[in-house]
């Protein structure tokens, strides 16, 4: 399998992630903002904690051949946020994850759905992945619609991290369904 490092949506550029977006990690990490919606991480980063939270992203890359890529604005090349398809074990079960998160000055132009269709796009086409998994807390009403726009369907609530989070999950059959039409 050969792994996918950039790639074009309308209005974003993608790059595989990369030690080098360092710097990018650290600011979207000290936004309380947008660190209240990553519940994993539970609050804005030390700098020290986003060089962690790089190196397990990067060593995500060497193991699975996909995972994170860093989106920027296609015209002025400012950081939008970050993206991917991350392996993750919940509930019992071993899934693939849809993740993003976009900084705060971003919210509320699409470009999450944006994102999302592409890497989505990456997840089925080319990683032929059965099926993607998305999940958020149950009060991110913004990523509950996001994830509905992508087609997710609700399957149940779930805990994670300690806190109450829904679970959607997207089969590749449906995409394909809604792709034949």
């Amino acid at each position: 399998m050969q792994s996918i490092e950039t790639f074009n949506t309308q209005r974003l550029f993608a790059e595989r992630l990369q030690a080098k977006h360092f710097g990018d990690f650290c600011r979207m990490h000290q936004d309380p903002k947008v660190m209240a919606t990553l519940t994993a991480h539970g609050g804005v980063l030390s700098d020290n904690e986003t060089r962690q939270v790089l190196q397990k992203n990067l060593e995500h890359w060497d193991r699975y051949g996909f995972g994170l890529w860093v989106f920027r604005d296609n015209v002025d090349g400012q950081l939008v946020g970050r993206g991917g398809l991350r392996k993750t074990y919940l509930g019992g079960n071993h899934e693939v994850e849809l993740a993003y998160a976009l900084m705060s000055e971003f919210w509320g132009k699409g470009l999450a759905t944006e994102m999302g269709e592409a890497i989505l796009k990456v997840g089925f086409e080319q990683l032929e992945l059965p099926d993607v998994v998305c999940f958020t807390l149950t009060t991110n009403l913004a990523s509950q619609r996001v994830m509905e726009k992508l087609g997710f369907k609700y399957e149940r609530n779930i805990v994670h991290v300690g806190l109450p989070h829904v679970f959607y999950r997207l089969n590749a059959s449906a995409v394909q369904k809604v792709l034949d039409t």
